[in-house]
C-alpha cells in the first residue's frame, strides 16, 4: 500500500493530500539508486581492499604452499651442491690420481649452460626471481652432473685398463744390481764432470761393468735407438703410453731397433761408455709428459723397503755424475 503523505497549507490551515508528478517520482529514485550505488561502492572499496574473497584465500594459499616448496627445492640443491661438490673434489684429487688422469679443469665443471636470456619466459610475474634463481641453479647442477657422470664412465675404463697401466709404467732397475752402492749419480743438481759446474742431472747413474745387460723397466715400443743424440751416446728411448718415456744412455751395444715391441725386463741393450760419458755406466731417465722426473720413485716391483731407504740416501749425495 502506497504512503500517502500530506503538507500544511498555511494559506488554508489545512493539511492537504500531497500529488506527486511523475518527475517527482523520478527524482525520488534516482536519488535513491545514486545513494544506493555510492553505499554499494563504498562497501565493495572496503570489501575488495580489506576482505579476501574464498576464491583468493583460495589463491593465497596455493601461493604460500609453492613458495614453501620453492624454499625446501632450494634447501635440497644446496645439500645437493655439497655432495656434488665433495664428489668433484674425491675426482680430481682421488680417483683420477690414482689412474693417472689429469683433473678435470675447473671452467669446464663450472660453465654455464648456452642461450642468450633462456629464462626470458619465467620473468614478469610476482615471484620470477625465485623461479629464474631455482631454474639456473637447477641447469647448474644437472651440468655439472654431466660432466662428472663422464668423469667417472672415463675413470670405469681406465680401472679397466689398470692391469696395462701398470705393466707400462716403469717399476724395476734397469740394471740389475743387488749392491745399491754401485749407484754413482741421483737426480738433481750434480758436478759435471767435464766442466766442473754444478748442472741438472735428469736421470741417475749406474756403475757396471761393459756388457751388464740393461732391461726394459716397463712394456712398450722403441721410439729410437742410434747414436745421434748429443751426449747420450748409444741410446733408447722407450714409449710406455700414459704420457712416460725411459732413457738408456751410453751402451755399449744396442739390442732393440725402433717400433719393436718391448716387455718389462727384457733386454734392451749393454752398458758402455759411449757419449759424453768417463766410465762405463747406464744413464737412466724418466719422463713424463716431456719433463724429466726423478727414476728413483719408480724402483718399487724389485727391491725392498729398506733398499729403497738406503737408495734415497744415497741418491741425495750432491756427488759428480758420470756424464
Amino acid at each position: 500500500m502506497t504512503k500517502i503523505r500530506y503538507k500544511y497549507n498555511p494559506e488554508t490551515l489545512n493539511y492537504e493530500k500531497v500529488r506527486l508528478t511523475w518527475k517527482d517520482r523520478l527524482r525520488t529514485i534516482a536519488a535513491m539508486l545514486v545513494s544506493g550505488l555510492f553505499l554499494t561502492s563504498i562497501v565493495l572499496f572496503f570489501a575488495y581492499t580489506y576482505l579476501d574473497s574464498p576464491k583468493e584465500r583460495i589463491l593465497q594459499r596455493e601461493n604460500d604452499q609453492l613458495q614453501e616448496q620453492y624454499r625446501d627445492l632450494s634447501r635440497r640443491m644446496s645439500k645437493l651442491d655439497e655432495v656434488l661438490k665433495d664428489l668433484e673434489h674425491r675426482d680430481d684429487n682421488i680417483y683420477r690420481v690414482i689412474f693417472e688422469a689429469e683433473p678435470i679443469d675447473a671452467n669446464e665443471r663450472m660453465s654455464g649452460i648456452g642461450g642468450v636470456n633462456r629464462y626470458n619466459y619465467l620473468e614478469g610475474y610476482n615471484f620470477s626471481n625465485l623461479t629464474v634463481t631455482t631454474h639456473k641453479r637447477l641447469d647448474d647442477i644437472a651440468k655439472r652432473i654431466v660432466v662428472q657422470s663422464q668423469s667417472l664412465d672415463e675413470i670405469v675404463e681406465l680401472a679397466k685398463n689398470k692391469e696395462t697401466l701398470l705393466s707400462r709404467i716403469p717399476a724395476i732397475q734397469p740394471v740389475s744390481n743387488a749392491d745399491l752402492t754401485r749407484m754413482a749419480s741421483g737426480f738433481g743438481m750434480r758436478i759435471d764432470p767435464h766442466y766442473k759446474v754444478p748442472k741438472m742431472h735428469a736421470g741417475m747413474d749406474f756403475t757396471a761393468p761393459t756388457g751388464t745387460p740393461i732391461y726394459a723397466t716397463g712394456d712398450g715400443t722403441v721410439l729410437r735407438a742410434d747414436n745421434a743424440s748429443s751426449g747420450y751416446g748409444n741410446h733408447i728411448r722407450i714409449d710406455h703410453g700414459y704420457g712416460y718415456v725411459t732413457l738408456y744412455g751410453h751402451m755399449s751395444r744396442i739390442k732393440s731397433r725402433p717400433g719393436q715391441k718391448v716387455k718389462r725386463g727384457e733386454v734392451i741393450g749393454y752398458v758402455g761408455s759411449t757419449g759424453k760419458s768417463t766410465a762405463p755406466h747406464l744413464h737412466y731417465e724418466v719422463r713424463y709428459n716431456g719433463d724429466p722426473i726423478d727414476p728413483i720413485d719408480f724402483y718399487f716391483n724389485d727391491i725392498s723397503e729398506e733398499q729403497y731407504d738406503q737408495m734415497i740416501d744415497m741418491a741425495k749425495n750432491a756427488n759428480q755424475s758420470f756424464d
